[in-house]
């Protein structure tokens, strides 16, 4: 099932995409797609009203779709999790997960703009799996037990300046935090749908020219892993969103190949869970 947010920035009308592509309003069903209704069994409500036929359609054409979970708690980030995207930035492949926090007020709608920041030379791509939490996980037994945790999985934009994430600080959070620097989406698609996650590629064009085509077969950690872990050093509500990391192709890892600009337009998919596109202007 396909979960997503259609509307204007704060007045997003949730929704749900039949199995033909039709969208359905949700409204009858929930106020928002966020962590109260992940958390209430709000899954299986829209599942049994979308066999029951009982839900209103939704013209979506021309509209703007947002993020696909409003007000995530928290985005936790995973860096270095592909061996190639470690060993192109020079890095040592990690031992433990390399955990940081992404202000969750960088998330942003799949096809909205990304700003670049003022003062910025270095502002790198990385398309990245998202892994959205249905359940409160907290100091689950094993990687097994993470499965019952997951609502579901998006496409996600973990957008970073490299100049202030490795320059400015020996933290990451400058370089990750700016605005406008996480879209997520189109679509929050169910657990159920997309079956093994370590069985999807990652791709990401920038003008048209391919940087990134990855698998995440290829992850140091893998998702059930990483929901485990986390959950040992941290509560996971519903609704949180951990992005997993990005395989190799940014533009820190390839000399020569310039950074974002304004004007740029970047296009990203991961299997199953859609496309988005953004273009980049100047904050």
């Amino acid at each position: 099932m396909k979960l997503l947010r259609v509307g204007e920035p704060g007045r997003e009308t949730p929704a749900v995409l039949g199995e033909d592509g039709v969208a359905f309003s949700l409204t009858e069903v929930t106020a928002d797609i966020d962590g109260t209704f992940l958390a209430s069994g709000g899954v299986n409500r829209v599942r049994q009203a979308l066999a029951e036929g009982s839900l209103p359609r939704l013209d979506t054409a021309g509209r703007r779709i947002g993020a696909p979970v409003a007000r995530p708690g928290k985005v936790v980030c995973v860096g270095l999790n592909y061996r190639d995207h470690a060993e192109e930035t020079g890095a040592a492949v990690p031992e433990r997960p390399v955990v940081f926090m992404k202000d969750p007020s960088t998330v942003v709608g799949p096809y909205d703009e990304v700003r670049i920041p003022r003062g910025s030379v270095k502002t790198d791509w990385e398309v990245e799996l998202a892994v959205v939490i249905g359940a409160e996980a907290r100091y689950l037994t094993g990687p097994d037990e993470a499965a019952g945790h997951i609502a579901g999985y998006a496409v996600s934009h973990d957008v970073s300046e490299r100049e202030f994430q490795l320059e400015y600080s020996p933290q990451w959070d400058l370089g990750k935090s700016c605005e406008t620097f996480n879209p997520l989406g189109p679509w929050l698609v169910t657990r159920d749908e997309v079956g093994d996650p370590q069985r999807l590629g990652l791709r990401l064009s920038v003008n048209g020219e391919v940087r990134q085509d990855g698998t995440t077969k290829n992850m140091i950690f893998d998702v059930g892993y990483l929901v485990w872990y986390l959950s040992q050093y941290m509560v996971l509500r519903p609704g949180d969103v951990i992005n997993t990391g990005t395989p190799a192709g940014v533009a820190l890892g390839l000399p020569g190949t310039p950074y974002l600009r304004a004007g740029d337009t970047v296009a990203l998919s991961v299997d199953g869970l859609g496309t988005q596109r953004q273009k980049l202007i100047n904050a």
